[in-house]
């Protein structure tokens, strides 16, 4: 049972991060936006990133059952920050060029944990894959959104 209660901190931690979204709205801003074809409707967001956060949350407690808080774990800790952090950007300051930045760093810190995990638990490592192929997905989105709109759209 005390191995479980910290699978509740991981879910906790990442639904916190998760709230950066319904802190920073797309809403009419974003709504005005010119957006490619092949952009995902908007409805699809919200559930996938939630299989995204749970896939994250259990990654994080596979690691902390096997080698507690150390590197992999800081880097993992960064990687909640930036993804918080986009929402803020994106949609708060409303700039799509300081988010694709700052979404390369987000890509980075999920490659890193993915190293960092592969090693302590594969299945860790494997729970970050679709994380890292949905946020390479939304890098080129943001991209193209930023191409589109400019760095900072009306």
């Amino acid at each position: 049972m005390s191995d479980w209660l910290p699978l509740l901190g991981f879910f906790a931690a990442c639904f916190a991060t998760a709230a950066s979204g319904a802190i920073f709205t797309p809403g009419a801003w974003y709504d005005g936006l010119r957006k490619p074809w092949w952009r995902p409707p908007n409805w699809l967001f919200g559930p996938a990133w939630g299989v995204l956060f749970c896939c994250i949350a259990v990654a994080g407690w596979l690691v902390w059952r096997e080698v507690g808080f150390g590197l992999a774990l800081a880097v993992y800790g960064i990687q909640l920050v930036l993804n918080f952090a986009w929402s803020w950007l994106f949609f708060g300051l409303r700039r799509p060029d300081l988010a694709f930045w700052e979404l390369c760093a987000l890509w980075v810190s999920i490659a890193a944990c993915i190293a960092l995990f592969a090693p302590v638990s594969a299945a860790a490592a494997w729970l970050f894959v679709p994380y890292l192929a949905w946020v390479s997905f939304a890098g080129v989105l943001n991209l193209t959104m930023w191409r589109l709109n400019g760095p900072r759209p009306a």
